[in-house]
């Protein structure tokens, strides 16, 4: 009997070492990461054709990094590897992808040539992309999921590397549209930090059927995408950025609350 008392003392002290995680599972959270890393590499990709003055190549590779951006979330949603890790790294490559490159990109194309002009605007596009992806960081829980709170940096970045892409392919010369530019940089780096309400698309279901005409309709999209896809690109985008302002002004109109943070005087949002 007092020898059974430390016995089971001694095995009441025993610690259970946590289970390590196999290879397989760790290496799971690679696959979400390892699209965010491609995407990145596109950033910087891009960053290097425009300092070789490649910028068409420079321009590809930030739609690239688009297509790359919209499929990390989606995979590691897929297979249940989400982390606050991949969530940070992910805004850091958007950062780079698009608010460093599309301002380096465009200030190489023809910005450059404006003096301070030029750089001030190229740096407010890089500060209005810094700002959008902070704020969407913090509010992320607060804003109605069926809207973008400002234009997101992937389509103000389509916007400005679209254009350039739009006139490399038309062979027009840049010092030709350099005001053009410097506007069109002005409006995609103030419209990411304003509150104008963007559609998201969070909201359609591809899990419920559709009519045949929502068939149609996208066929008809990647018809026109694939007749020119440097024009059609640009200009689809560019109705997308001054979309939100129309929905602005339609909430406006009718009576609507202007900003998209959620309440709960205002139907069919999301409750925080």
């Amino acid at each position: 009997m007092n020898q059974a008392a430390p016995d089971k003392q001694e095995s009441d002290k025993t610690v259970v070492m946590p289970q390590r995680p196999t290879l397989r599972r760790r290496s799971v959270y690679l696959l979400p990461n390892a699209f965010t890393t491609a995407a990145l590499f596109c950033g910087f990709f891009a960053i290097v054709m425009a300092m070789n003055h490649r910028f068409d190549n420079a321009s590809i590779a930030i739609f690239i990094a688009m297509i790359l951006d919209s499929l990390d979330g989606r995979v590691a949603r897929l297979t249940n590897t989400q982390s606050e890790f991949g969530a940070q790294y992910d805004s850091l490559s958007d950062m780079v992808s698009f608010g460093v490159a599309p301002a380096l990109v465009i200030y190489e194309w023809t910005l450059k040539g404006m003096g301070k002009l030029g750089w001030i605007a190229a740096f407010v596009y890089c500060t209005g992309a810094a700002l959008r992806l902070a704020r969407f960081n913090t509010n992320i829980k607060v804003v109605d999921k069926r809207y973008f709170q400002g234009l997101p940096s992937p389509a103000a970045a389509a916007i400005v590397a679209g254009f350039v892409l739009m006139m490399d392919d038309l062979q027009l010369p840049a010092t030709g549209f350099t005001w053009v530019a410097w506007g069109l940089t002005l409006f995609s780096g103030l419209t990411m930090v304003t509150n104008v309400p963007f559609y998201s698309f969070k909201t359609v279901n591809i899990h419920k059927p559709v009519p045949y005409a929502a068939i149609i309709l996208l066929a008809l999209v990647l018809v026109f995408i694939a007749i020119d896809p440097p024009k059609v690109l640009f200009c689809l985008f560019l109705l997308f950025g001054l979309s939100g302002y129309a929905v602005f002004l339609w909430r406006l109109l009718k009576g609507k609350p202007v900003s998209i943070v959620e309440t709960k005087t205002e139907p069919g949002g999301n409750k925080p």
